[in-house]
């Protein structure tokens, strides 16, 4: 499927956004990576009025963290809702979460991954690669591999159908189909992507969130094939929503920050209307378990991901994003190995 400009604007400007969906959660442990603030603090109010046995907000900053957490107390009145640290651009982090998470509960029913970035200029982690994707490519991943197999025995000895919800984006139509296809020949791309010549301003300011959001997709789709059926990943679209993700874009340019207000203005949904997708993919068309298993969902229904994302070379780039991710991964956190084991991957 092509995603054109026309498309876009009419999906931001006249399609009537979905209700939100709504359950019981009783019993249920609900986790949301980035639930400080926008989409994610949404959709964190929304499974808080679900009544679930523990809702974890996964958050980078402790003073934003239990600020976001006073105001779910205080709008809503549920008291189960816990504030867990995790940074997704620092692996050490991420995998200290995860051994907390083990430790401290018993089951997982719903993560969502609402933490991502985006930036206008190259920069890099502590571990050494670029920001973007560790952020967006490895370090949602490195936690979802580490969470898998709570998920599993979840799914076992519940009876239920845990849930992945991944928040991708529809600009993963607009990815450059021949930089893609550039990839795909080298031997390490992740490597290539992070690597500081490859990463000039025009991919890391331009196309690099396209081509994340596009690994968010393959990703899911990934899961899918690779871990039982009774685990259902999927990758969500909210739309364009006013919220902090593009902060970083605005510094230090006027033009930029205006060009954005003025998009965000005219366009853009509220932050609640996005987070209706996320509460989707983790609760929506629960009949069909199977035909919502790896999709890409916008508007509250799967749609068709873009052309290259089903194309021979889109599956090839699937394969090995995966197949470098497990290596990667299984350098940074030794127990990646075991994990994978375990849900019958290795």
């Amino acid at each position: 499927m092509k995603w054109t400009a026309p498309m876009f604007l009419n999906e931001q400007l006249f399609v009537k956004r979905p209700a939100v969906e709504h359950t019981d959660l009783a019993g249920k442990i609900v986790a949301v990576v980035g639930a400080n603030t926008g989409l994610g603090f949404q959709a964190a109010i929304h499974f808080a009025s679900m009544n679930p046995d523990k809702l974890i907000m996964a958050c980078r900053s402790k003073e934003r963290g239990e600020a976001a957490l006073n105001r779910l107390v205080e709008e809503t009145g549920y008291k189960s809702a816990v504030l867990s640290l995790v940074d997704l651009a620092d692996f050490a982090s991420v995998t200290a979460f995860a051994d907390r998470f083990e430790e401290e509960n018993s089951r997982l029913d719903i993560v969502v991954y609402n933490a991502g970035m985006m930036q206008p200029s190259y920069s890099s982690t502590a571990d050494g690669w670029e920001t973007c994707l560790q952020v967006n490519n490895l370090g949602s991943p490195l936690l979802t591999l580490r969470l898998v197999p709570l998920m599993l025995r979840t799914a076992k000895t519940h009876h239920v159908t845990p849930r992945i919800v991944t928040v991708a984006s529809d600009t993963h139509y607009w990815a450059n189909v021949e930089a893609l296809e550039e990839l795909l020949e080298e031997p390490e791309f992740l490597k290539k992507m992070s690597d500081k010549e490859y990463c000039t301003p025009a991919r890391v300011g331009g196309e690099r969130y396209w081509i994340c959001k596009l690994l968010n997709v393959l990703f899911t789709r990934a899961l899918a094939e690779h871990l039982p059926t009774t685990i259902t990943p999927v990758a969500v679209n909210p739309g364009l929503c006013s919220s902090e993700l593009t902060r970083d874009l605005t510094k230090g340019s006027r033009i930029v920050a205006f060009i954005l207000g003025m998009m965000h203005k005219l366009l853009a949904f509220t932050a609640e209307e996005g987070s209706r997708q996320l509460v989707y993919g983790a609760i929506g068309q629960t009949d069909d378990e199977k035909g919502l298993r790896g999709q890409f969902v916008q508007r509250s229904k799967v749609f068709e991901p873009s052309d290259f994302v089903l194309s021979p070379n889109g599956k090839r780039l699937e394969s090995k994003y995966w197949e470098e991710l497990i290596e990667v991964l299984s350098k940074i956190d030794s127990k990646i190995p075991s994990s994978l084991h375990e849900i019958g991957v290795l």
